[in-house]
C-alpha cells in the first residue's frame, strides 16, 4: 500500500534553515507529480510546493517564494523541501503527498497521507 513517511522537523529560531524528506513507498514514485503541505493549528491545509513528475517544474505558494526550494530523488523514492529564512508563521505540521495538476490552477491530491512532520520557528 502506499506510505508517506515526513522526517526533518524540529524546533528552530527564526532565521533558521530546515531540510524535510518524505520517503515513498507502494507505488512508483517517478509517476507522480508530488507536494508538501502544511497545517497550522486552526487553519485549512495550505499547498506550499509541488514538483512535476519528470523534468524540474515547480511551484510555490507565495508564502514560500524565495525561501523554500522542492527537490525529489527518484533514484531514492524521497521528496525534499529546503526551508531558508524561517518565520514563526511558518510553524505548522508539514506533510508530503502525491498527485498532479489537473490544470493551471488546480492540484488534485491523491488520498494518501503520512503523520507528517512538526516544524516549530520561535521568534
Amino acid at each position: 500500500q502506499v506510505q508517506l513517511v515526513e522526517s526533518g522537523g524540529g524546533l528552530v529560531q527564526s532565521g533558521g534553515s530546515l531540510r524535510l524528506s518524505c520517503q515513498g513507498s507502494g507505488f512508483t514514485f517517478s509517476y507522480w507529480a508530488m507536494s508538501w503541505y502544511r497545517q497550522a493549528p486552526g487553519n485549512g491545509p495550505e499547498l506550499v510546493a509541488t514538483i512535476a513528475s519528470v523534468g524540474d517544474a515547480v511551484r510555490y505558494a507565495d508564502s514560500a517564494k524565495g525561501r523554500f526550494v522542492i527537490s525529489k530523488d527518484n533514484s531514492k523514492n524521497t521528496l525534499y523541501l529546503q526551508m531558508n529564512s524561517l518565520k514563526p508563521e511558518d510553524t505548522a505540521v508539514y506533510l508530503c503527498n502525491l498527485g498532479q495538476w489537473t490544470d493551471r490552477d488546480n492540484w488534485y491530491s491523491a488520498p494518501f497521507w503520512g503523520q507528517g512532520t512538526q516544524v516549530t520557528v520561535s521568534s
